[in-house]
């Protein structure tokens, strides 16, 4: 078993639902999902650090993607009582959110230039501090992996792993990357 397969299963361990190592060949940017993040749907564009436009250009992320050679999809998966149980998606979104956070602290000593990319923008702080002042905390702040412009339903079929798990559910995704020591 490869270090990758290895972390996928600790990922699970660890409370993910599901996890399996990513390919970072497999992850393409496109201007498209910078586009629908343009398109504010979730309230948060151009008001956070993490996010378009301050979290850097497409450009800027394609490079760093390129960087790394080892990585694993995580997913957090919850149960819904029907299509409007909106507290059920928040409570899956807030334990996928809580889980993110400690692997990456977890995984940060290990790997020194690991880059976390989770599932919508970064909640660490009740208030951010863009555009007027510095991040609080740019070593614990995390990007979502639409925001480095990634496809998130293409890098899960690229990976050979769901990205749905049927009705009924709900599913947020998002990955770590890193370089061997």
């Amino acid at each position: 078993m490869d270090q990758m397969d290895q972390m996928a299963g600790q990922a699970v361990d660890f409370g993910f639902s599901h996890a399996k190592a990513l390919n970072p060949a497999t992850l393409h940017v496109y201007t498209e999902v910078r586009d629908m993040c343009a398109a504010d749907r979730c309230g948060i564009y151009d008001h956070c650090w993490t996010c378009p436009p301050a979290c850097g250009s497409l450009d800027e992320h394609r490079e760093r993607l390129e960087r790394y050679h080892s990585g694993i999809i995580v997913q957090t998966t919850g149960t819904l009582e029907d299509q409007f149980d909106f507290e059920g998606m928040q409570d899956a979104g807030t334990r996928h959110q809580e889980l993110f956070r400690s692997f990456a602290a977890e995984l940060r000593p290990r790997f020194t230039d690991l880059l976390a990319l989770g599932s919508g923008g970064c909640n660490l702080c009740e208030s951010c501090t863009w555009p007027t002042q510095p991040c609080r905390h740019p070593e614990k702040a995390i990007s979502s992996m639409e925001a480095y412009g990634l496809f998130v339903s293409e890098v899960c079929r690229d990976n050979d792993i769901p990205y749905t798990y049927g009705s009924g559910t709900i599913t947020y995704i998002g990955c770590y990357l890193w370089n061997e020591e």
